[in-house]
């Protein structure tokens, strides 16, 4: 079995984690291999293999993000990509989507022996369209950000199969999936949707309405979002990243993607004790 590890020395005991990993996934038998980029951090342990990223994931077995739920999304865009499982462990301070802890590396064994569940996530794409050309096209694990910079107000519509179906009138909204029901959307008031369901959710962020709710379509229909401001351009960004320039003219065409994340889940019902233990407070 090959292994990649792809960890974010940034957060706090990831190195720690990181070393720890290498040692029990040798130990059981497994080829281990990390990115150029670890080289210096990781070299001490000779069995590992380098290469980059896209060299080694390929034929990869199974691909573990350590550090937080930034370290996770980045990591989703190349597990995605060559359909390669990923395994979530968390060292840093919310770590919602990883199925374990740090000092819970023992689980490990349980990629050998099998005894795991993968969860499929839907991801999101979205095109933009300016003079009936498509610009560019991204992929989203957890959400599309559309906004104007320093929170201005602006009126968004958006629409499907040729009929509005909501105006807003908001600092932005935020397009997201059931896996990202649980970040940028649950802070602007969204609901926690079950991560293995399929449909893509509208929240407005700050509406200037008593009224304007979050809303939920199924995934098999093509969004498509506009702007109404002149003044500045308004940005929409990715995943939180991959910030572009959205003019008054352009379309924003979201639907679902092709491509899902399989998530490992080496532990059972981590969404459920995630949505516990990290989301609500206990009942003493």
């Amino acid at each position: 079995m090959k292994v990649i590890l792809y960890p974010n020395f940034s957060k706090r005991n990831a190195l720690a984690t990181a070393l720890k990993c290498c040692d029990i996934l040798y130990k059981l038998g497994m080829e281990v291999y990390a990115p150029d980029s670890c080289r210096e951090e990781i070299s001490a342990k000779g069995f590992v293999k380098f290469g980059s990223k896209r060299e080694i994931i390929g034929g990869c077995d199974a691909m573990l993000a350590i550090g937080g739920d930034g370290t996770i999304l980045k990591a989703s865009e190349y597990a995605s990509e060559y359909d390669v499982p990923l395994l979530g462990i968390n060292t840093g301070r919310l770590g919602f989507m990883a199925s374990m802890e740090s000092d819970e590396l023992e689980n490990l064994s349980k990629l050998k022996t099998g005894d795991f569940t993968i969860e499929n996530r839907m991801m999101i794409d979205a095109a933009l369209i300016r003079g009936g050309r498509e610009i560019s096209r991204h992929s989203a694990l957890n959400d599309i950000v559309v906004a104007r910079p320093y929170s201005r107000i602006t009126d968004f519509e958006v629409s499907t199969g040729g009929r509005t179906v909501s105006s807003i009138r908001a600092d932005g909204m935020v397009i997201a999936t059931p896996t990202g029901s649980t970040a940028y959307a649950l802070s602007a008031g969204g609901p926690i949707l079950e991560p293995e369901t399929e449909c893509i959710q509208v929240t407005p962020i700050c509406p200037h309405s008593l009224f304007s709710r979050t809303m939920v379509f199924t995934a098999s229909r093509i969004l498509e979002v506009r702007h109404f401001s002149a003044e500045a351009p308004v940005y929409f960004s990715v995943d939180g990243r991959s910030n572009c320039d959205m003019y008054i003219d352009d379309k924003l065409i979201i639907e679902k993607s092709p491509k899902t994340l399989r998530l490992i889940d080496i532990k059972g019902f981590s969404f459920f004790e995630a949505v516990n233990n990290k989301l609500m407070s206990p009942i003493k």
